[in-house]
């Protein structure tokens, strides 16, 4: 992939956030986060190249893209921290007034005809079959007609972590999709299994808000 279009849009939406959440959640002075966050353009850099180009119609290009930007500060870190910091540090870095406002967009258009036919469409693409940093998930409405689930069987955050020796780190990026579910305010996020915690799948379930 190269670091043009999306992936260097990604670096400027974002970068200001990870390296501020740097210093307000994970206590580093604002001189070693802005040092942090140089080398960590780098290793950014370094991870986009190593991942193939995503098809036309995958909608989670900025998933994995995301996931390389954390995974690139992980890398640059002196200490690791836990897996509870680094899920804070990782919903305080992305829910930037950007992304507030996306998923309030998105939760207007949750449940509606053209929302259920693009998740048909993304279960009907299985496009970690062609490239193993995407996803492979299938759909399932729930019989009472109070929402869906997503499930999936392949994760492309799965993949990349493991391989940057990171694996350990999935559950922080995993607990973010209670918190846009919530900021998109059209549901209740609900899930049983993970991958990463070593589940049949990682199950994404919908339910509408009364």
């Amino acid at each position: 992939m190269k670091y043009t279009g999306m992936p260097a849009a990604m670096w400027l939406l974002f970068v200001g956030s990870f390296r501020r959440q740097l210093t307000e959640t994970l206590g580093f002075k604002p001189s070693r986060a802005k040092e942090i966050a140089v080398s960590a353009k780098r290793k950014y850099k370094w991870i986009i190249r190593g991942l193939p180009e995503f098809e036309k119609g995958d909608r989670f290009k900025m998933n994995i893209l995301s996931c390389a930007m954390f995974a690139a500060f992980l890398l640059e870190l002196p200490a690791k921290p836990s897996v509870d910091q680094a899920a804070d540090y990782y919903r305080e870095a992305m829910t930037t007034g950007a992304m507030k406002a996306f998923c309030r967009m998105a939760g207007k258009r949750k449940f509606t005809p053209k929302d259920v036919e693009g998740m048909k469409a993304t279960a009907a693409l299985n496009a970690a079959d062609r490239n193993p940093y995407s996803w492979n998930m299938t759909f399932h409405p729930y019989p009472d007609g109070s929402g869906y689930e997503a499930r999936f069987t392949r994760c492309g955050i799965c993949a990349l972590m493991k391989e940057l020796g990171l694996f350990a780190y999935v559950p922080a990026m995993c607990r973010l999709d209670y918190t846009m579910s919530e900021l998109g305010g059209a549901c209740e996020f609900v899930r049983e299994y993970t991958l990463a915690s070593g589940g049949p799948y990682c199950d994404c379930g919908y339910r509408k808000k009364v």
